[in-house]
């Protein structure tokens, strides 16, 4: 955790103390500031006091005195749903702002020839595994890296800055709505399709909420875009026509003829007006499936936007171990491997897996999101069978019948165990995946738990005697 000095001898409100919340206050009173500190649950009161902070009611407080309000980015700003604290600040004139814009502005106040270079990353899908494998490449190649933001740690607990680090920070759309001064050497817009529109209201303030993410670049900074969906397509274009950075396309199912793009695993760099192989992403075991070709086109860019050269880039990308619940290799028995893709929580990020195997077992389930799974048919003839689990288990269960073989198994114990009974008796390669298309919560308390369920569940698999599926389905009751 680094000060905040921006407001020092002035009165901050923090709303919201969870993670990021405390961190940003306890930063904020480091540098000075007098904080005024609240959170609507007592869960949150209680840690913020646990951390060493007084909450106080802002309920009580009068706004005009304050210089800004830092919301934690899950508040509704806007809308019908807008929370009652931005509209005071609002009325009061007070600005509304979030830990990376204390972040960036804490940057911005150190002269540029000792500033720590940043590379950001958004879009809906990808954004985990692209800033971890960047973080990996950089680090790799001796570079001072402190990564955060939306995976992992708050920017405000990373490390202080020094001239030759180097932020690699995940951006959601609701961190960015909360964020006006960052400037971003390396800013990588990966894809986007609809998602968190309960939040946005439309497609559009969704898109502009990450188009936040190239505000206050210059004439040296890269502007990295996908261009496989619609919205990135348009933005590029929008981008090259404004001019004022430097607009690099990327792609994972198109060749490029600017950029950097992957034809079948084959990764290509046109950046300098030569098309050049690079690497065969075959090789980049973690990184499985187009969706992850293109992470490593974004990553590719990110790097070389940093100086560094194809060949160090390539190397480093090949090592990466990958990230915990994205495609997830967690274990084999023989020529069956399990993977775990409990990070996807809707059909769009499910998608991605199932491009990735020409054949697999699929664990599918949970709370569904609105229209279920029914945008995945066209990926249903690389499914040999399905394994429902969760409250979504019936309603799969009517899209599937008839297109994919399936058992309701509820948990995802009895389906690890029936998924690998199963592939056991083809003795032939298999894949098993956990995709679950769903949230997590009418079993798990998150993601992360849920997949972690299902890496003890392949452990147990992995240790106990093959021989028998009592055996098996014992050892999974276990885990």
């Amino acid at each position: 955790m680094f000060p905040v000095t921006t407001f020092k001898g002035r009165k901050v409100a923090v709303f919201g103390l969870a993670r990021t919340g405390i961190a940003a206050a306890l930063a904020l009173k480091a540098g000075g500031a007098t904080i005024l500190a609240w959170d609507d649950g007592e869960a949150g009161r209680a840690a913020s006091v646990a951390a060493g902070l007084t909450p106080i009611d802002l309920r009580d407080c009068d706004f005009s005195e304050l210089a800004a309000l830092v919301m934690s980015p899950g508040v509704p700003l806007y809308g019908p749903k807008q929370h009652w604290s931005v509209a005071k600040a609002e009325a009061a004139g007070v600005p509304v702002i979030g830990d990376v814009e204390l972040f960036a502005r804490e940057l911005n106040a150190i002269p540029e020839d000792q500033r720590p270079l940043v590379v950001a990353i958004t879009g809906t899908n990808g954004k985990s595994t692209t800033t971890a494998l960047i973080a990996h490449i950089l680090s790799s190649c001796g570079k001072d890296v402190r990564m955060g933001g939306n995976i992992g740690t708050g920017v405000l607990a990373l490390d202080p800055p020094r001239p030759d680090a180097i932020y690699v920070l995940e951006l959601s759309s609701y961190q960015l709505d909360l964020v006006d001064s960052l400037r971003v050497k390396a800013a990588v817009h990966l894809n986007l399709t609809p998602d968190h529109l309960e939040r946005h209201g439309t497609m559009e303030r969704y898109a502009a909420a990450k188009r936040r993410i190239f505000n206050n670049q210059t004439s040296t900074d890269w502007a990295i875009v996908g261009v496989d969906d619609d919205w990135g397509m348009a933005l590029c274009t929008r981008m090259n026509a404004g001019g004022g950075r430097v607009v690099v396309p990327i792609s994972a199912v198109q060749a490029l003829g600017k950029g950097v793009c992957a034809l079948g695993t084959m990764l290509w760099d046109n950046l300098d007006g030569r098309s050049q192989m690079v690497v065969d992403l075959a090789h980049a075991h973690a990184l499985p499936g187009a969706h992850n070709a293109q992470n490593a086109a974004a990553a590719y860019a990110a790097a070389r936007a940093l100086g560094l050269s194809p060949h160090a880039i390539t190397k480093a990308l090949i090592s990466f171990p990958g990230l915990e619940h994205r495609l997830q290799e967690v274990g084999a028995i023989g020529p069956i491997r399990f993977f775990n893709d409990s990070k996807a929580t809707n059909a769009d990020a499910a998608a991605q897996a199932l491009q990735a195997f020409p054949k697999l077992r699929w664990i599918v389930g949970g709370q569904a999101k609105t229209g279920g799974i029914d945008s995945l048919a066209p990926f249903f003839d690389r499914v040999t069978k399905a394994y429902l689990v969760g409250e979504a288990a019936e309603a799969f269960a009517q899209t599937l019948d008839g297109h994919v073989a399936y058992d309701v198994c509820g948990t995802i114990k009895m389906a690890t165990a029936k998924a690998y009974e199963d592939a056991r008796q083809t003795e032939s390669e298999e894949i098993i995946v956990l995709s679950p298309a769903c949230a997590s919560f009418d079993q798990f308390p998150d993601f992360e738990a849920r997949g972690r369920h299902f890496t003890a569940c392949v452990k147990e698999l992995v240790n106990c005697d093959h021989g028998l599926s009592a055996d098996i389905e014992s050892a999974v009751e276990t885990a």
